[in-house]
């Protein structure tokens, strides 16, 4: 694998890295282990596996990976010690305040024990997509995140509220937000712990240095970007193929959050040209171009005659999608690509051109 830009000095403070995170299909293992190089040539720092379709992280959050599953965890867990980077898992309580009975404690216990045995750096508790309109409900995922944290020998914990931004169709898809809600996080939840935030929107394009304010004293900390691009599960964005370089404001953020994690796409290859740009955006500053670096990190990843193809069709990718290709721009383009057989990220522009990601009716939100 190329790297995209020559070696950089890590010049910044804030911790990058990438939380698999979506919903529809999944990476596999193998991208998942490559990942492990591509995050520490492009200077990234931590990788968090919380792919939605993980049952056992979820919905059987109380029960053990089966043997063969846990035996790859394993595996891909030491693929990021040996690239030294922070390996984290994502673990989803699935609606354990329904049932505050102590054999859900305790399963919880052992749940995290049993994660232990990863040794993940980094420990998240995940309420997002649950159900929110319950009474108390802050301080009962506040006990939650204290409990796993007393548990787990991770050595950093970040928790993500059921309502983890401004925006209304949270309230719309998950109820209510109990009264005080973010206010009782920050008078309540150990400092220690760090809070995911998807902007003011949940796939915010930007984060404006008044709303990060407005944020870091609402929640007694400064947020953790949970950063849901080039994320394209949803309904509208399962349609495209997000591949531009991130925004320019991202080179503003250094200082002002406590870490800044991007939700990839579900085609594992091509998200690593979007990917590829936010460590550069935080080491260039304001002399960040997200256009010239698209270009470099294209040619660089894919080799020039591929990223020449790429950079003719990613409005008819980002912009247009899928659904307003005709069935011979799609043949057309497929031929075009097969030229690229060879290549990871042709194979998957191939596959999303023949419709084989399908949208997830599971995720609610975008």
């Amino acid at each position: 694998m190329h790297n995209a830009q020559p070696a950089m000095n890590k010049n910044h403070t804030t911790p990058l890295g990438v939380i698999e995170g979506f919903f529809g299909k999944h990476w596999n293992w193998d991208a998942r282990s490559a990942y492990a190089r591509f995050l520490a040539l492009h200077k990234f720092n931590f990788y968090i596996y919380a792919p939605k379709s993980d049952k056992h992280l979820r919905k059987h959050w109380q029960y053990d990976w089966p043997t063969d599953e846990k035996n790859r965890l394993q595996q891909l867990r030491e693929s990021y010690r040996i690239e030294n980077i922070d390996f984290g898992i994502g673990l989803s309580p699935h609606e354990i305040y329904l049932d505050a009975s102590r054999d859900q404690r305790d399963l919880l216990t052992k749940r995290i024990q049993q994660i232990n045995t990863l040794a993940p750096d980094i420990l998240c508790i995940l309420f997002d997509d649950m159900r929110g309109d319950i009474p108390g409900l802050a301080q009962i995922q506040i006990d939650i995140a204290h409990q796993a944290a007393h548990v787990s020998t991770a050595k950093k914990i970040i928790f993500c509220p059921t309502y983890y931004s401004f925006d209304p169709v949270l309230e719309k898809v998950f109820g209510t937000m109990p009264e005080n809600y973010w206010q009782t996080f920050a008078k309540n939840l150990d400092r220690n712990i760090d809070m995911f935030w998807t902007g003011e929107k949940v796939c915010s394009v930007n984060y404006p240095q008044s709303h990060l304010d407005q944020v870091t004293a609402l929640l007694g900390r400064k947020p953790f970007l949970w950063d849901n691009y080039p994320v394209n599960d949803g309904a509208v964005k399962s349609n495209l193929l997000q591949l531009r370089a991130v925004d320019q404001s991202h080179a503003l953020l250094d200082g002002e959050i406590a870490g800044h994690a991007l939700n990839p796409m579900n085609q594992a290859w091509l998200s690593q040209i979007p990917l590829a740009s936010l460590p550069i955006a935080y080491q260039q500053k304001n002399n960040y171009d997200p256009n010239d670096i698209l270009e470099k990190i294209c040619i660089a990843l894919c080799g020039e005659k591929l990223a020449t193809e790429l950079f003719i069709d990613i409005a008819l990718f980002q912009d247009s999608g899928l659904k307003n290709l005709t069935d011979a721009e799609k043949k057309s383009l497929q031929e075009k690509y097969s030229d690229f057989s060879g290549s990871h990220y042709a194979r998957e522009i191939i596959d999303w051109l023949k419709g084989e990601y399908q949208f997830d009716p599971a995720c609610l939100t975008e």
